[in-house]
């Protein structure tokens, strides 16, 4: 599932950012304050200050390709989901320019506008939304709701031959196979019974974000949800996918509400309303499970990234740890449960 290598993306992109900018304002452009927001399984995200000789100044966010990657992904997929949802329902960065060659940014990638003022809740952090925590969770999940409700020929997104549990199942058993390092019992269990007991099909096929959790939105620190990021694994299948992923204990902050924000049932309740579609309790169950699988070879992939020497970024580190630990736990108490 990784990337090859793709020369010279590793340099800061000032430079070509510059000559880039310079030639679609018909100015010539500085840049300033350009910093790298590490972690990320797909992309590498710089935030920088753009100012023309005019004097005109922009703050922006590039999205580019790193040398290696966790999971190979589809930047025109990404983008034209941001795309699609910019102006709706749904909150999103302001997508400005894409290019799938490496001349503009030293790598293939794409330019937003900075979503002002925003904040990401951390991992770790206990007191991620203050007191505001429901009513950024009443957001979240009826924005989640909304993207579910949306058409996914409108993303080009096109529908998963067969099961589309079955598609996504094997798209991780393919993950796993390509980055596994050792003996994973628990793991090769949980996927024998994913395979064994399939969920009805979804009454509709939906766009699913991908990876719909804290951490991958931006809040305004007051209780209001600015913008859904991180569209990198964005595809067409059933729509419990993301609700599983978003309610899975690890992203809930130590605090028992799924996100950190909501009781499950007031989560639940939010979606449904927003998208149309009806809780199925034997799809639930499957997808509860597969959201941990997922997880586990995500972070199992994090750590091959670091003993093989691909990577040495802390967050890769961190997630081949803690969060693997984590995954292989209570997948195993959710496999004695069945």
């Amino acid at each position: 599932m990784r990337r090859r290598a793709l020369r010279g993306c590793s340099i800061l992109p000032a430079e070509a950012l510059a000559r880039f900018l310079s030639g679609h304002w018909g100015e010539p452009v500085s840049i300033a304050g350009l910093k790298r927001f590490h972690g990320g399984s797909a992309r590498q995200t710089y935030r920088f200050d753009a100012t023309g000789a005019s004097g005109r100044r922009e703050a922006l966010v590039l999205r580019r390709d790193p040398p290696s990657s966790l999971i190979e992904t589809d930047r025109w997929r990404e983008y034209r989901a941001i795309q699609g949802f910019a102006g709706s329902a749904v909150p999103v960065p302001e997508p400005l320019f894409c290019d799938a060659g490496p001349g503009s940014f030293e790598s293939p990638g794409f330019l937003m506008r900075e979503v002002a003022g925003g904040q990401a809740a951390g991992l770790l952090d206990p007191q991620a939304y203050g007191e505001h925590g429901a009513a950024v969770g009443q957001q979240f999940f009826t924005a989640l709701g909304h993207i579910h409700a949306a058409d996914p020929a409108s993303a080009g997104l096109a529908a998963p031959a067969g099961h589309p549990a079955l598609a996504r199942l094997a798209h991780w058993q393919a993950a796993f196979a390509a980055d596994q390092f050792r003996p994973e019992p628990v793991l090769d269990a949980a996927m024998a019974w994913l395979a064994a007991n399939p969920p009805p099909p979804p009454p509709r096929i939906s766009i699913v974000h991908g990876d719909y959790r804290s951490g991958n939105f931006l809040h305004d620190g007051a209780g209001r949800l600015l913008a859904i990021l991180d569209w990198e694994m964005v595809h067409a299948g059933d729509a419990h996918e993301d609700l599983a992923w978003a309610c899975d204990p690890l992203w809930s902050h130590f605090s028992g509400l799924a996100g950190g924000m909501l009781p499950l049932a007031a989560a639940v309740a939010a979606w449904e309303a927003a998208s149309g579609l009806a809780l199925n309790p034997q799809a639930w169950a499957w997808w509860r499970i597969m959201a941990q699988v997922q997880g586990l070879v995500i972070w199992i992939s994090a750590a091959r990234e670091i003993i093989d020497g691909r990577s040495h970024d802390p967050v890769l580190m961190f997630a081949g740890t803690i969060p693997y630990r984590f995954h292989s736990l209570t997948l195993a108490r959710a496999l004695e449960g069945l």
